[in-house]
């Protein structure tokens, strides 16, 4: 099923009388847009999600956007998508799935450059199925003691973790929850754009693995860290979860018939996921409630009042005629190479998921859906906050007593961040 998602026109637009309505509208979306470039409000204590949850309550509560309109505008398919595959990591990690696949290649007991290879392609297969920032919460901390007990230093391969995972989420449309809003909203067909995006995903990886190496000069030898400064919880949190096999082959196993049937069957995506995450939640030995426990609550909100902010906004019609503006000044936002670019800059500013919903509507025909799901993507390995999967191994490698600064992290991050934009706007034509 295709879903039609209209373009935005260039002709001439009258402009939009400014009303008191009008006026809260851009007031709000401003004020969400600039909580989510500062991680929230000056003396508020709000992050990210309860910044665009705040501006959504404004907005409806004020009729903005009136009740009956709510359902509409948050766009239900992508919301029950991305809480599905949700699940189905909380399943793949409480088995120990995870923790399983570094202590596996910790027992090979391959040379530092081939275990970081191989750490690489670890990380990005599972991304493209599980998502980046789940791969990077399970794996981070076994990774980092892992190579404590190598006496390898730790920071090449976390480093290395974080961009393979972001690199590897661009793969599928289901690697990440900005690719699942871009497929749902445009009905991509998820063989096509696997099809598209093999060849610079799969170049990208080999960049961020001979970034690592060069800049490494060689030395894998671990320097001496402070000792990891963690409470009881945390090391609790942080511990290798035993396999269980049978609910990893349950997991791997539902995994695998939704992927053959998003290549073949003609189903919604949505719903063959939430018939997945269902028989999943149906265990007698995982209780539900440490599945759901996993879930991602706070970024299902983020995605609920974004949606309701960026609706209000393009009812006022003000995209349209800043679109037609930027046209007349000979950048064209609805071509692929400025929308390319214009993804890759907002997506750094206010984080890669507020930036595609924002773009979305001008990426309705031929490559610009793909090409706005690379750059997004792949911007997000520039510095430690483009994407969430960076702060994860951040943090994970500090309760460790790794420290990963910001100079540390843009030694790698900006020129593999670089090479992958550059190497993915050739691929789809715009070089």
């Amino acid at each position: 099923m295709v879903l039609t998602y209209p373009a935005i026109s260039l002709q001439t637009e009258p402009k939009t009388p400014f009303t008191p309505l009008l006026t809260l509208t851009l007031i709000v979306f401003l004020l969400v847009y600039l909580g989510l470039f500062l991680g929230g409000l000056p003396f508020l204590q709000l992050d990210r999600t309860g910044v665009a949850l705040l501006g959504a309550i404004v907005l409806v509560a004020t009729e903005v956007v009136p009740m009956d309109e709510v359902w509409k505008a948050v766009h239900p398919p992508t919301l029950a998508l991305l809480f599905a595959f949700m699940v189905i990591s909380a399943q793949l990690r409480l088995s120990g799935f995870y923790d399983w696949v570094v202590w596996r290649l910790d027992r090979l007991a391959l040379p530092p450059r081939v275990l970081l290879g191989a750490v690489i392609l670890a990380a990005a297969l599972l991304s493209a199925v599980f998502s980046n920032d789940i791969v990077c919460l399970a794996m981070a901390p076994v990774l980092a003691e892992t190579c404590r007990a190598r006496r390898f230093d730790p920071v090449p391969f976390l480093l290395a973790l974080a961009c393979a995972s972001n690199i590897g989420s661009a793969a599928t449309l289901i690697g990440n929850p900005q690719n699942m809003l871009i497929g749902e909203r445009l009905g991509l067909n998820f063989a096509e754009y696997l099809a598209l995006a093999a060849a610079p995903v799969g170049l990208g990886l080999a960049i961020t693995w001979a970034t690592v190496l060069i800049l490494g000069h060689g030395r894998w030898q671990a320097e001496r860290h402070s000792a990891p400064t963690v409470s009881p919880q945390q090391r609790a949190d942080d511990r290798p979860v035993a396999l269980d096999r049978w609910q990893t082959a349950k997991g791997l196993g539902v995994a695998g018939i939704l992927l053959a049937a998003f290549f073949w069957a003609s189903w919604p995506r949505d719903l063959l996921a939430l018939a997945g995450a269902g028989i999943l939640l149906t265990s007698r030995r995982l209780h539900s409630q440490h599945m759901l426990g996993l879930v991602d609550w706070q970024l299902l909100v983020l995605f609920i009042g974004l949606f309701i902010v960026n609706h209000a906004l393009q009812q006022t019609g003000i995209p349209t005629q800043i679109v037609t503006a930027f046209a007349g000044l000979g950048f064209d936002l609805q071509a692929p190479a400025p929308l390319f670019l214009a993804s890759a800059v907002l997506s750094n500013l206010v984080s890669n998921v507020p930036a595609v919903m924002l773009l979305l509507p001008l990426a309705a025909e031929s490559i610009r859906g793909p090409a706005l799901a690379l750059s997004s993507t792949l911007a997000g390995n520039l510095v430690i906050v483009s994407s969430i999967a960076n702060i994860i191994v951040v943090q994970a490698a500090a309760r460790h007593g790794i420290s990963i600064d910001w100079a540390t992290h843009a030694r790698v991050g900006v020129p593999v961040t670089l090479g992958t934009l550059a190497l993915a706007a050739w691929w789809l034509g715009m070089l």
